[in-house]
């Protein structure tokens, strides 16, 4: 690799770690306003859970992609389905019968589709100089 190519790629590289510190500060400042919320309304209610879970699954995601370079497909497909559940959780007096139905089926493709994917890894394992 040449130096104009490997100045490049350690630019990107910059780049793409002052977005992660971006992501993981904007998620922190979410959390900590959640919290607040929380406390604020001196109630814990189930949506606000599975909000803080999904600000959890955000940092751990970049986490691991820090640590190991890779972004695990599964990590949004996780958060898709308790996004998706929390919806449910905060509308569902509100929602018709058949949304309830298309959000349920929506998490049953994400489970579905996780399970292909882990299923993938598993049966065929990426090789190490990848």
């Amino acid at each position: 690799m040449n130096t104009a190519h490997k100045q490049a790629h350690r630019m990107l590289v910059l780049v793409q770690d002052f977005g992660l510190l971006v992501i993981s500060i904007l998620t922190i400042i979410a959390m900590g306003s959640e919290i607040k919320t929380i406390f604020d309304a001196r109630s814990v209610k189930l949506a606000d859970l599975l909000l803080l879970f999904i600000y959890l699954e955000v940092l751990a995601m970049v986490a691991i992609y820090l640590e190991s370079g890779k972004l695990p497909v599964r990590f949004p497909l996780y958060i898709g389905i308790v996004a998706l559940a929390r919806y449910l959780v905060l509308d569902m007096k509100n929602l018709e019968t058949w949304r309830v139905m298309a959000v349920a089926g929506a998490i049953l493709l994400l489970a579905i589709a996780i399970l292909i994917v882990r299923y993938g890894h598993v049966r065929f394992p990426y090789k190490e100089n990848h």
